[in-house]
C-alpha cells in the first residue's frame, strides 16, 4: 500500500479525530466525567482501541490472505460503532454545531478511506496467509504516533465508563428541603452550571419554577415541569413569585479582560438585576427576597487574613468592582421591601462545569500541579452545598445582605492540587509559572489565578446552615465517586474552628 493520496487521508482522519477528542470529547463536552454519557464512552473506547491495531498494522505490515479479511471486517465493525454512537449522542446528549460538523467530516473522509483501501486488502486477501513487513517512511511513524493516541484514550475512555455510576447525582429534591411548600421562585441563569441544579431540585420538590433564558432550546433540557420566559415582559402582574434567585451573567472567567469584556461583565448584571427589581416593584405581591450571586472577589486581592462579612474590602481590583456594583443594585431590593442576600460566592466545585471541570483532564493526565507561588487561598464550596445554601437563605427572613457562600476550610493552591491529586491518584508536581499567566491574561491572571481571599463563612453557620462537605478531600471524594481520604475533619470541629477565628 504506497497510495500517497491514501496516506493522506489517514493522517487527515487522525487529526479529525485527535481534535474532536481532545477539544469537544475532553475540553467542551467532558464526556468522561458525565454519568449519562457511559454507553457513548464505551463505544468511543472500542472504536479507538480498534484503530490502534488498524493504525498498527497498516502502518508497518501487509497482511495477506485472511488476516487481510479480518482488516476488513474490523472496517466494517468501525462503521457499525460509529453508526451506533451517532444515535446514542442523538439520544443522550444535545451535539455542538462544530462537534456536527466534525463527525460529518469524518465520515466523509472515512467512507474515502475505504473507497481506496478496500480494493487494496481484496488484492491482498486472494494471496497466501501471511504478515509482510512492510516501511512506508513518515507514514509508518504517523500510524504509530496515531495508534499511541487512540489507544490512551481509548483505554481511558473504557475506565471512565466503568467509573461513571459512582458519579451519579443524589437527587436533587433534598437539596431544597428548607423552602415552605410550593414555593413559586423565578431563577435567572436557569440553564448554568448552579441554575440547573437549583432548578432540578426546585422541580422535583414540587415547586412552581420559572427561568428567564436567552437560550429557549437549552432550558427545554431542564427538569419539567417549569415556566420558560425570554423576557421579563412575559410574567404578568398577578404572578405569584415568593423569591427571586438572580445567577444569570456575562462570565467573569470567560475571556481576557478587555475594555469591552469589563463593560460587559458589569453591565451585564447591573442591568438586570434592575430589570428585577422593576418586576418586583410591579407585581401585585412582591417577592419576599432577592437571592444574588456575587462572589468573593469582593474583598479585592488579600493575604492569609481570613476574611469574613465584617471585613471591609481592598479596592482597586476589577474583581472587586465589578462584585460592588452588583451588590449596590441588587441592595436596592430593601427600598422596596424585598429582603436581598448577596451571596458571596467561592471557587463552585464539581464535575459538570467551574474550575473543578477544567482541572480534571491536566490532573488525570499527571500533569496538575500548583499555579504560581501555589500559596494563594482558594475558598471553594461544593455545588450542592451552594444550592442547600440558596435554599437556606430564601427559607430564613434573618438572613440579609452579604453571605460568604464558601466551604468553613479554605486551602492554599497548592494544597488543592495535592488533594485533587490524591483523589484522582495521580501525582500533582508540574507547576505552572506565573509569568507565562501574567504575560497572556494579565490582570485576569493576577486577580483570579494568581492571587486568592481566605474567606469564611460565619454568617451562614451562625444562621444554623450545616455544610455536607466542609472539608475538601471530603468533598473531592463524593463529586469525584472515589475512597474518602483518610483525613476527616467532622463538621463540629470546622464550625468550632470557625468560631475560633
Amino acid at each position: 500500500m504506497t497510495s500517497t493520496l491514501l496516506w493522506t487521508l489517514i493522517a487527515v482522519q487522525i487529526a479529525l479525530g485527535a481534535f474532536d477528542t481532545l477539544y469537544h470529547h475532553e475540553l467542551t463536552e467532558r464526556l468522561a466525567w458525565r454519568a449519562s454519557q457511559r454507553r457513548e464512552l464505551r463505544l468511543h473506547g472500542v472504536r479507538n482501541l480498534l484503530y490502534a491495531a488498524l493504525f498498527v498494522g497498516l502502518g508497518f505490515s501487509e497482511v495477506h490472505g485472511v488476516l487481510a479479511m479480518v482488516v476488513m471486517a474490523m472496517l466494517g465493525i468501525e462503521l457499525i460503532i460509529t453508526l451506533a454512537d451517532f444515535v446514542e449522542e442523538d439520544q443522550s446528549r444535545r451535539l455542538p454545531a462544530t462537534e456536527r460538523v466534525t463527525h460529518t467530516l469524518l465520515a466523509l473522509n472515512y467512507g474515502a478511506i475505504l473507497v481506496l483501501l478496500v480494493p487494496v486488502l481484496a488484492g491482498w486477501a486472494v494471496q497466501e496467509t501471511g504478515v509482510v513487513a512492510a516501511d512506508h517512511g513518515w507514514w509508518s511513524a504517523l500510524a504509530a504516533a496515531g495508534a499511541l493516541g487512540v489507544s490512551v484514550f481509548g483505554l481511558r475512555d473504557l475506565a471512565a465508563a466503568a467509573r461513571l455510576p459512582r458519579l451519579a447525582l443524589k437527587p436533587a429534591a433534598a437539596l431544597v428541603t428548607a423552602l415552605p411548600p410550593r414555593q413559586g421562585v423565578l431563577v435567572t441563569g436557569g440553564t448554568g452550571f448552579v441554575g440547573a441544579r437549583l432548578v432540578e431540585g426546585l422541580v422535583a420538590a414540587g415547586h412552581d419554577v420559572t427561568v428567564l433564558t436567552r437560550d429557549p432550546a437549552k432550558a427545554a433540557a431542564l427538569a419539567m415541569p417549569l415556566t420558560i420566559v425570554t423576557s421579563l415582559d412575559q410574567l404578568g402582574a398577578e404572578k405569584r413569585i415568593d423569591a427571586i434567585v438572580h445567577l444569570a451573567g456575562e462570565a467573569i472567567s470567560g475571556g481576557l479582560w478587555t475594555a469591552a469584556r469589563r463593560r460587559a461583565i458589569v453591565e451585564s448584571r447591573v442591568r438586570l438585576t434592575g430589570q428585577l427589581l422593576a418586576l418586583a416593584a410591579r407585581l401585585e405581591t412582591r417577592p419576599k427576597v432577592l437571592i444574588g450571586a456575587s462572589a468573593i472577589g469582593w474583598y479585592g486581592l488579600r493575604d492569609d487574613t481570613p476574611l469574613t462579612e465584617t471585613d471591609a474590602a481592598t479596592e482597586g481590583s476589577f474583581s472587586h468592582e465589578s462584585c460592588a456594583a452588583c451588590e449596590q443594585e441588587m441592595a436596592k431590593a430593601e427600598g422596596l421591601g424585598v429582603r436581598a442576600v448577596m451571596l458571596r460566592i467561592g471557587l463552585v466545585l464539581g464535575v459538570g462545569g467551574g474550575l473543578l471541570a477544567r482541572l480534571l483532564l491536566p490532573f488525570e493526565f499527571g500533569m496538575g500541579g500548583p499555579v504560581g507561588s501555589g500559596r494563594q487561598w482558594m475558598s471553594w464550596i461544593a455545588r450542592d452545598d451552594l444550592v442547600r445554601l440558596i435554599a437556606h437563605a430564601i427559607a430564613t427572613p434573618e438572613l440579609a445582605g452579604a453571605v460568604n457562600a464558601t466551604a468553613p476550610e479554605p486551602v492554599t493552591n497548592r494544597d488543592f492540587g495535592r488533594a485533587l491529586g490524591r483523589a484522582l491518584h495521580r501525582p500533582a508536581v508540574m507547576p505552572l509559572p506565573a509569568w507565562p499567566l501574567k504575560l497572556v491574561a494579565g490582570d485576569f491572571a493576577k486577580e483570579l489565578l494568581l492571587s486568592g481571599q481566605r474567606v469564611l463563612p460565619a454568617r451562614a453557620v451562625a444562621s444554623g446552615f450545616t455544610f455536607r462537605h466542609p472539608t475538601l478531600p471530603g468533598a473531592l471524594a463524593a463529586i469525584l465517586g472515589t475512597a474518602p481520604a483518610r483525613r476527616h475533619v467532622p463538621h463540629a470541629e470546622a464550625a468550632h474552628r470557625l468560631r475560633l477565628n
